[in-house]
């Protein structure tokens, strides 16, 4: 891709994704997250209904009346957007590639984040961890993140979430909103150090996949190549078996992936590479809304 090409395609991201987030749910995004804690604000004379473990007493023995410390949350939160790069997102059969889906569903995560001043990190992970980009504020910093989606050529193209979510726990010692997004077609043991991190941070995934992923079309002999390993085989999609055998497999990763997540304590949504992500992103924020 040139640099004509990236320039256009980040800013249709940049627009399509701002809007989104401008339209739709920055309001659900802000009620779903706690901040960091409570943090002090201010004394003010005591009111009924007052705390008394807050009073001050040093300013109520100096004004011979109840003070109380008044504190609020620390709404300043970092979010990290954990981004699979491995082979198998560029696949996709209708409108545009897995990866391309997972771009602006990042962008439009991240053009909430910083609406509310959150800081936004970046980490590019296949087999290893391709591309670390630290949290900061701003446009410019979101922009920034967009283009490395967009342009990224990964080394790899193998994924292992455990050793991705091990950096995590190694990098971010305080409490972030961290976002995993792939299409989770690997089998790779990741459950022990998700529920690490889903204790420390508060952990959603986001698993997309393309419709045609869910079973193998009626097509004869088909020569099909394998986007991580890039070894061909044919196919007979012809074959009831064949296409029933790849059904329950492909049933098992989608289930395997639920499951895990919820063990983990972690949160998951699934959203289809063709259709409209906002709906079950909106859904899942109404949801888990802090009360």
């Amino acid at each position: 891709m040139d640099t004509k090409e990236i320039i256009k395609k980040v800013k249709r991201i940049e627009l399509k994704s701002r809007r989104k987030a401008n339209n739709f749910f920055m309001g659900e995004y802000q009620s779903s997250f706690k901040g960091r804690g409570m943090i002090f604000s201010e004394i003010r004379p005591y009111q009924y209904g007052d705390d008394v473990r807050n009073i001050d007493w040093n300013k109520t023995a100096h004004f011979n009346e109840p003070y109380v410390k008044v504190f609020e949350e620390e709404r300043e939160l970092t979010m990290v957007l954990m981004v699979d790069v491995s082979g198998s997102l560029t696949f996709g059969t209708r409108k545009q590639f897995k990866a391309d889906t997972i771009a602006e569903i990042c962008a439009t995560l991240a053009f909430s984040a910083i609406t509310y001043n959150d800081k936004v990190g970046l980490i590019l992970f296949s087999e290893e961890i391709e591309l670390f980009i630290p949290p900061k504020k701003g446009k410019k910093h979101v922009l920034r993140i967009i283009r490395e989606l967009v342009n990224f050529e990964p080394k790899n193209t193998y994924n292992n979430l455990s050793e991705a979510l091990r950096f995590l726990m190694d990098t971010f010692k305080r409490k972030a909103n961290v976002f995993v997004l792939s299409d989770f077609m690997d089998e790779s043991d990741y459950l022990k150090n998700l529920k690490i991190a889903a204790k420390k941070h508060d952990v959603v995934g986001i698993r997309v996949f393309d419709e045609k992923e869910t079973e193998f079309p009626d097509l004869g002999l088909v020569t099909m190549v394998d986007n991580q390993t890039g070894e061909k085989k044919k196919i007979n999609t012809s074959s009831d078996l064949v296409r029933k055998q790849y059904r329950s497999y492909y049933e098992r990763l989608a289930y395997e992936y639920t499951q895990l997540f919820n063990l983990a304590g972690a949160g998951n949504i699934s959203i289809r590479a063709d259709e409209d992500y906002i709906k079950p992103l909106l859904n899942y924020f109404k949801k888990h809304s802090v009360k």
